[in-house]
């Protein structure tokens, strides 16, 4: 079980660790469990990617899961869905109230115009790093590769668009404290770094931690907030339900 780092209390939390800025990670999300990503220092970003674990196949579809929810932001209430209608992870907890996913990863030749270069060889762990070489490192650990990249959703990150279409990240959008909680639907592979958002305007480079958290999640209830939110939700969590033979 689980150890409450603040007073030492057991909390029920089976695994609690915090991931440094600019790092990645990867695991299995098991179905009936529930990730929570925290924000202890206010500012962060965390970019995630999500595929079903038993066929990686069918991953993270950014489109589908906007257009069937009539947004262009994430919050308590929605939940993401893959490329085959089924839901792989609800937001079923959220103090932060937007989380970005059109705004896409950084790359080297874009970290190196806005922050300069830093390598290894002179910086050790403080060298720059870029979102999408880090989801590279993490896909390649369960033989995936480039092809296999799709738009992420950048978790404490609100990005606005202008009435010339042009995208803007909003400053202060998450405080030091800030959480969401992902409840996994089926058991699913979560890719996450925590490199800086691609349109952060600060010109200083640092990246910010995130702590992840999981717990067993309550089982799904009729008044649940992501099966209720809209029509198309309950029929994604039905498409879920009859992948997993419950019917």
């Amino acid at each position: 079980m689980g150890i409450d780092f603040e007073d030492g209390q057991d909390t029920g939390t089976v695994h609690r660790e915090l991931l440094p800025g600019a790092r990645n990670w990867s695991f299995i999300l098991r179905r009936g469990f529930l990730l929570r990503l925290t924000d202890p220092r206010g500012g962060a970003n965390c970019s995630a990617l999500f595929y079903n674990a038993a066929e990686k196949l069918e991953r993270y579809n950014m489109a589908d899961t906007l257009k069937a929810q009539h947004t262009a932001r994430l919050t308590r209430g929605h939940v993401c869905y893959s490329d085959m209608g089924r839901i792989l992870v609800s937001i079923v907890e959220d103090t932060c109230g937007w989380h970005d996913p059109i705004g896409g990863v950084s790359d080297a030749a874009l970290v190196e115009a806005k922050y300069g270069e830093a390598r290894y060889q002179e910086q050790r762990n403080a060298f720059h790093r870029n979102g999408r070489e880090l989801f590279l490192i993490e896909l390649g650990k369960w033989g995936l590769g480039r092809r296999d990249l799709v738009p992420c959703v950048n978790f404490f990150s609100k990005v606005t668009v202008d009435a010339t279409g042009g995208m803007r990240l909003a400053p202060a959008n998450s405080a030091a404290g800030d959480f969401v909680d992902l409840r996994a639907e089926m058991d699913t592979l979560v890719v996450l770094n925590t490199c800086p958002h691609p349109l952060d305007p600060r010109p200083e480079w640092a990246p910010k931690p995130v702590e992840l958290s999981i717990r067993r999640a309550a089982p799904l209830a009729e008044d649940d907030v992501c099966l209720n939110s809209c029509p198309e939700n309950r029929r994604g969590f039905a498409n879920t339900a009859i992948y997993h033979c419950q019917y």
